[in-house]
Formats: C-alpha cells, sequence, structure tokens
C-alpha cells in the first residue's frame, strides 16, 4: 500500500479526493475519533442472532464496526491510488489514536481477538485492548506505591502475641514464625480461603494479562510449538503467577497457592491410602486435605517452579507481553499491508453487512425467506472454500440478486415463486442470472428517474452510494504496452 501512495504527486485530501461531499463526509466522519461514530445496528435479539451466526461463518465483521465503515469509504473511491492515500491516512490515523491513548471508534475497547471475525477486526481489537491494559498497568503501579508509602508511616506489630493487633489485614500478613510482612500487589480477598499454616486469608494477587493473540499469532505459536516441542509461554505464565502470588500472600505454601489457582487439583479431607503409599505426605497434605496426584509425582513442573519463583508484584515484572511492542508491529504491518489481503477482508466486511441488513427484511417475508436464504447460504458456503475469490463473479451476482429482491419485492415474487418449489441447487445461478437480466435495466433506469415513493429512493440512493457490488471498476485506458500503470488496478479487477 504504501508503495501505491508514494505514486502519487498530491499528498492533500481536497486534493486527493475532489470536491465530491458524500466522500468527504464518509471520510471524515471515519477519521474523526473525537466525534460520533454511527455505526449500523441489528434490530432485535433474533436479527442479532442471526448477524452473529452469518458474520461467524463467512468471518466478517460485525455491522456497527469501524472495519465496515472503513470498507464503505473505500467503495467510494474509484482508483486504486486513491484507496491507497486513503488507508494511508486510515493508519495514520490509528497510530496517533494509539499515542495519545485513544480508542479505534467502532471497536470494542477492552475485549480480546474475535477468532470467528477477520484479522483485520482483530487486529483493531488487540489495539483498544492495549489502550485498556496500558491503562490498568499503571493503575496498578499507582495503587502499589500508595501501599507502600502508607505502610511507610505505619509501625506493625512483629511477634506472634502481637498477631491479633495487625494494623490492617488487608496490607499485612503473618508468616508460620510470626513475623509480619507488607502484602504486596494484592487484589481482593477471596472468600473462604485461608492460608493452611498460618490461617490468614489467602488475597488474589494483581496477575499480568495473558498474551493478545490473534489469528496469525495463533498459527505461529502451534507451528512452534510442533517444531520445537517448547511451552516455554505456558511456563512463563505460571511462573508469573506464583511470584505475583507469594508477593500478596507472605508465609504461603504451594498447597495454598494450588488451592487457589487450580481448585480441582486439591482434596478437602479426602486423603486415600491409595495416594498415602505414593508420596512421603510430609510436605504434600495436611489435615485439611491432599494435592492431586499429579501434583504429588516427582518431578512435578509445578513445584519446581514453586521452589525458584521468588515474591514479585506482576507490575515489577518482567513483562510476558509487551503492548507497545505488538501494536508498533500491528500498524508497520498495516502500514505495508498488500493490497490483495486488504480489500479481500473488506469485501467480506461489507458483503456481510449487506446480507445481514437484508436478512431482517427478507427473513420475515413468506414469500422470499426461502429465496434469501438460498442466497445467503450459497455466500456463506462459497466464502468459506480456499479459492472463493476465484468465484467472486459469481457472489456478487448473488449480492446483486439479493438487492434486486429488495428494491423490486413484488416482481421478484412474480418470477421465483412457481408452483412447486422443486428447482436443483444446481439451477440456482440461474435465477439469479435470470433477475439480474430482468431487473438490471430497472435499477439503473430507476436511478435516473425519481421514483413515485419518495422515501424509497432516499432509502436506495443511500444504498447505492456505498455499493461494492452495482458493477466492476474501470479498466485501465493505458494501451498493452503501458503495463506497469496498469498491472495494480489489474491485481484490484481480479479481486
Amino acid at each position: 500500500m504504501k508503495s501505491l501512495v508514494l505514486r502519487e504527486k498530491e499528498d492533500k485530501l481536497a486534493s486527493e479526493f475532489g470536491a465530491d461531499e458524500k466522500v468527504l463526509s464518509v471520510i471524515n466522519a471515519l477519521l474523526n475519533a473525537e466525534g460520533p461514530f454511527t455505526g449500523r445496528t441489528v434490530s432485535g435479539l433474533e436479527g442479532q442472532i442471526n448477524a452473529t451466526s452469518l458474520l461467524k461463518d463467512i468471518r466478517g465483521a460485525p455491522v456497527e464496526s469501524f472495519v465496515v465503515k472503513l470498507a464503505e469509504a473505500v467503495g467510494c473511491l474509484k482508483t486504486v491510488q486513491k484507496m491507497a492515500s486513503f488507508w494511508s491516512r486510515v493508519v495514520a490515523e490509528l497510530r496517533r489514536l494509539w499515542y495519545e491513548g485513544q480508542y479505534i471508534p467502532g471497536i470494542p475497547p477492552d475485549n480480546i481477538p474475535d477468532l470467528n471475525s477477520c484479522l483485520l477486526y482483530q487486529q483493531l481489537q488487540v489495539i483498544n485492548r492495549c489502550i485498556s491494559r496500558k491503562t490498568r498497568h499503571s493503575a496498578a503501579v499507582k495503587s502499589l506505591e500508595s501501599v507502600e508509602v502508607q505502610a511507610s508511616s505505619s509501625v506493625p506489630c512483629s511477634s506472634a502475641s502481637d498477631s491479633a493487633r495487625l494494623p490492617d489485614p488487608c496490607l499485612y500478613a503473618k508468616t508460620k514464625s510470626g513475623e509480619v510482612v507488607l502484602r504486596l500487589g494484592a487484589d481482593r480477598e477471596c472468600d473462604n480461603l485461608t492460608m493452611l499454616e498460618t490461617g490468614v486469608p489467602v488475597y488474589s494477587p494483581v496477575l499480568q494479562e495473558p498474551p493478545l493473540l490473534t489469528e496469525d499469532l495463533i498459527k505461529e505459536t502451534e507451528e512452534f510449538v510442533l517444531r520445537t516441542g517448547s511451552v516455554g509461554a505456558g511456563c512463563s505464565q505460571l511462573l508469573s503467577d506464583m511470584q505475583a502470588f507469594k508477593a500478596a500472600n507472605p508465609g504461603c505454601i504451594l498447597e495454598d497457592f494450588v488451592r487457589w489457582h487450580s481448585p480441582p487439583d486439591w482434596s478437602e479431607n479426602e486423603a486415600t491410602s491409595e495416594l498415602d503409599d505414593t508420596s512421603d505426605s510430609g510436605d504434600m497434605s495436611s489435615g485439611k486435605g491432599q494435592l492431586s496426584r499429579r501434583m504429588q509425582k516427582e518431578g512435578n513442573l509445578w513445584r519446581e517452579l514453586w521452589e525458584t519463583s521468588k515474591p514479585v508484584p506482576a507490575v515489577r515484572q518482567s513483562p510476558l507481553y509487551d503492548e507497545d511492542l505488538a501494536v508498533e508491529g500491528i500498524l508497520d504491518y498495516l502500514d505495508t499491508i498488500p493490497p490483495s489481503d486488504l480489500f479481500k477482508q473488506l469485501f467480506i466486511a461489507v458483503l456481510g453487512s449487506g446480507l445481514v441488513i437484508a436478512d431482517v427484511t427478507l427473513s420475515t417475508n413468506s414469500n422470499l425467506s426461502s429465496f434469501f436464504n438460498e442466497c445467503r447460504n450459497y455466500v456463506v458456503v462459497t466464502c468459506q472454500g480456499h479459492s472463493w475469490i476465484e468465484k467472486l463473479d459469481d457472489i456478487c451476482q448473488v449480492y446483486e440478486t439479493v438487492e434486486t429482491m429488495l428494491l423490486n419485492k413484488d416482481e421478484v415474487i412474480n418470477v421465483t415463486i412457481q408452483p412447486e418449489e422443486t428447482a436443483a441447487a444446481g439451477e440456482m445461478r440461474n435465477r439469479f442470472k435470470r433477475l439480474s437480466l430482468i431487473f438490471g435495466g430497472k435499477n439503473k433506469s430507476s436511478s435516473k428517474t425519481p421514483s413515485k415513493d419518495s422515501t424509497n429512493t432516499e432509502e436506495n440512493s443511500g444504498r447505492q452510494t456505498f455499493s461494492l457490488f452495482s458493477k466492476k471498476p474501470p479498466k485501465p485506458a493505458a494501451s498493452p504496452s503501458e503495463k506497469p500503470s496498469g498491472s495494480v488496478e489489474n491485481d484490484w479487477t481480479i479481486l
């Protein structure tokens, strides 16, 4: 994308996109993070369920999201160079929002990546989630510093006989020897859970959040594990949790951590003779219960990590996931993303959005619901294939058929409804073609002359403004010998 932008001589928005007020208004609305973001919504619970199912099947993006709005804005532009220039502006805006700690509009502020959506939507989710995580990290650092300042101004008791007079059990814990130690990184007290050796309440610590994995990173991680047999990432998370737990619960033992972190690996008052025979249960069980068999095995990873871990609150540990590095990597990738990868995702996003909008109206029409379901199922099955791009013309024809059903309901019913609905699946394409031939000319002519129903006219014109399917991009006017200047255009035409 960056190479396409570098070809352009002009860099200004007005000169780049001309005097088209509709295009400029869409672009400004999309890039204006401080203004209201008006994404579409799906009415009714049933509509929301259908929308979720459809978008999940084709791996699109929510209809109210930034990605769909972006796809509509790109659809307003007529050349690949203008699309590339606009995309460059979008990435620059995303970078600015990240640096200023502002959320991307139209993207949930604190959700983990939705693996049922397109990769672009997942990456934007990561950016917003990282902003939330940095905010929480800053709050945790301030909280820890506040605790230390508060502790420095008070002198806690230090003998076992004074244990009943602990200044604040939320700040201090008593060890087995009777020493009073400051809690660090504690979040909240756990209900009905006390440490086995001291009887002091167990506190849940503030933990490091796990890495944010999009579908491409998950694939890379799986390939790395299969190639090397490494489980380092899981061990790092477990070690981090142990260190945070020790800092928040001075005087704790492994059994306390297991009871908090993995309750199924602890049995309350159910010590069996079989387990006693296989363990030297001196430090692995207590009068209140014991660890599971796997925790008692020699060389257990949990025990080895516990013995090497030190009490360090999460905010002072080496980070498991670097938010700054992750987001910079995403922004750098988006800055140089191949046009084909970007346009495929935008196409699927706006395709899904259109079908969801049509579903609200057509699925409740007894005469058209069956035919619409055929269209929708065809798109879903086709888009789930690896070579769906080869069937792009068919997908566009199906989409145009759905548009025809919305704009000419009565006439479509007369054409499609037959005495016996026994058409084979192979005949569906012919039905799409027949509708395209019958209504194609009418739709074009109707766009030139006012409709009797002014309301429908406004709705139809609004739909056509953002349609990526009304017609193919124009072929380059250059001669065959002028191949370099039209090669990118031809690539986009293929998509």
